[in-house]
């Protein structure tokens, strides 16, 4: 389970989140037209990356930490040392706003995808567009990566999922099912399965060499926007215009904690637009419609022994102690409190 620990924020909505592999930084892009870099652990902002004229409607991190790259509704990419802010390149090539960036794990390239249709793959040191991807009939709002660098995913508004080959160019499949736009796509890390989010309210996971699909994850009340999985590959957390991330069980498409479907965390009300998972899984960051960034925090929860149980309800009223067996739902640091406040 995971509690807020922080809430930091933009000017205006957060269309991007991104978490450096060490999980020490967390890495937003927003509507005010910049990119910031937080500290993951005290919510502190380290830095503003300033030089888009346009919406930031994209963010990723390279596996080394020490660049990030940002996509802009002003159709430019760039690539920026994350220790200095300093801009470092930008790449100029696509005819409309860039909704969608990502990076190799090499670290030598960057891929985007935008409004114009297309994918486009460049060289991350000098800026050459290596290749465009065609094929998608209508805006690509989200790409990926595959591990190994030899495939790029992309989901697009035409509510298709394409993997194409990096090297080539060539469109190696398709993959439909979705029923409203696809506006977020990841790949799990071992490169077998992908999974997408859409408008339809569902999240999809896919086996990434036959297209076939895997499972449909249901539970969302309107749009989801954002999706992301958990370096284990056993956990998809997404996030929704439905004001709430989930937590999805990747192999049963149920919630963890329960036997329902999936775990909640209330974004305050306010839609959520992006979400990234540290590695270790133990932070999840979300960004949201009203500027703000969040970084949710794993909590430990366990099931009460009778002793405690006995502590609770000298204290407690019989109905609440009963909820909070039933659930197991009190947390270690919260029922020392309760127990010294039994004590005293």
């Amino acid at each position: 389970m995971y509690e807020l620990v922080h809430i930091k924020r933009h000017s205006n909505r957060v269309w991007a989140v991104a978490v450096f592999a060490d999980g020490k930084k967390v890495l937003s892009g927003s509507v005010d037209k910049t990119v910031k870099i937080w500290d993951a652990e005290s919510g502190e902002e380290l830095r503003t990356l300033s030089g888009h004229s346009h919406v930031v409607s994209a963010v990723a991190v390279f596996a080394d930490g020490k660049k990030v790259v940002s996509g802009s509704e002003d159709g430019t990419v760039k690539i920026w040392d994350a220790e200095s802010g300093e801009e470092l390149c930008t790449l100029s090539g696509h005819s409309d706003l860039v909704r969608a960036v990502a990076v190799f794990a090499d670290g030598k390239r960057v891929v985007s995808g935008s409004r114009d249709r297309t994918v486009k793959i460049w060289d991350a040191e000098s800026g050459e567009e290596l290749r465009t991807l065609s094929g998608h009939s209508s805006s690509v709002r989200a790409v990926a990566v595959f591990a190994d660098g030899k495939k790029v995913l992309s989901g697009s508004v035409d509510k298709t999922v394409k993997i194409w080959d990096a090297e080539s160019g060539e469109e190696l499949r398709t993959l439909s099912g979705h029923s409203c736009s696809v506006f977020a796509v990841a790949v799990f890390a071992d490169g077998k399965r992908v999974v997408s989010a859409s408008g339809d309210k569902t999240v999809k996971i896919w086996d990434a060499e036959s297209g076939e699909e895997l499972r449909t994850l249901s539970g969302h009340s309107s749009y989801v926007m954002a999706v992301a999985v958990f370096a284990d590959g056993k956990r998809v957390v997404s996030g929704s215009l439905d004001h709430t991330v989930k937590i999805w069980d990747a192999e049963s498409g149920t919630k963890l904690y329960t036997h329902t479907g999936c775990v909640r965390v209330q974004c305050n009300t306010v839609p959520v637009l992006a979400v990234a998972v540290c590695a270790d899984g133990k932070r999840i960051v979300s960004g949201c419609d009203d500027g703000r960034v969040k970084i949710w925090k794993m909590i430990k929860y366990y099931v009460p022994t009778k002793r405690v149980h006995d502590l609770l309800l000298s204290s407690l009223n019989e109905d609440v102690v009963g909820i909070i067996m039933k659930f197991a739902v009190a947390t270690k640091q919260e029922l020392k409190r309760k127990q010294q406040k039994t004590i005293t």
